[in-house]
């Protein structure tokens, strides 16, 4: 896809949110830092994570305070989600991270969505790797839409 260039962030370095790491002068952790700085830098966000316990992984979520301390990183950037899990292949995490999105100011794209169960035949995945290509070709429509809704938000 032109133009369309994906990095995956590692947030695992990240210590537990606690402003009692933060610095007077307004400074993070070094791990922190880091990946605010990674989110500045980011023209839109892609989050692709599987749900757990109806909801947000604990890492990720973290990793959306710590980004949303003054100044706020997410700000206006555009972003979409993708999840796969059992059952509802993610849908309850998705919502509930599209709610966070608005206090920490994320604009998501709201078609298509990707949602995957990942415990229906035929497998999805081989050992970590999409296989399914009627998937292949959503999860290409998402980044896709998420290109051109980033674009649009650039032009306003």
């Amino acid at each position: 896809m032109d133009g369309l260039e994906i990095e995956y962030v590692d947030i695992s370095a990240l210590p537990f949110l606690n402003v009692d790491l933060e610095g007077k002068d307004g400074s993070f952790p070094p791990a922190v830092e880091a990946f605010r700085r990674k989110i500045l830098e980011a023209d839109s966000i892609l989050f692709a994570s599987p749900e757990y316990n109806y909801s947000i992984s604990a890492p990720l979520k973290n990793a959306i305070d710590w980004a949303s301390r003054p100044p706020n990183a997410w700000a206006d950037k555009a972003a979409a989600v993708v999840s796969a899990s059992g059952d509802f292949g993610g849908s309850r995490f998705q919502y509930h991270l599209r709610q966070v999105g608005v206090s920490v100011d994320l604009h998501f794209i709201n078609k298509p969505e990707f949602f995957l169960d990942g415990l229906k035949s035929p497998e999805k995945f081989d050992s970590g790797n999409l296989v399914d290509e009627q998937d292949k070709e959503r999860l290409k429509e998402i980044l896709l839409a998420l290109q051109a809704f980033t674009l649009r938000l650039q032009t306003k």
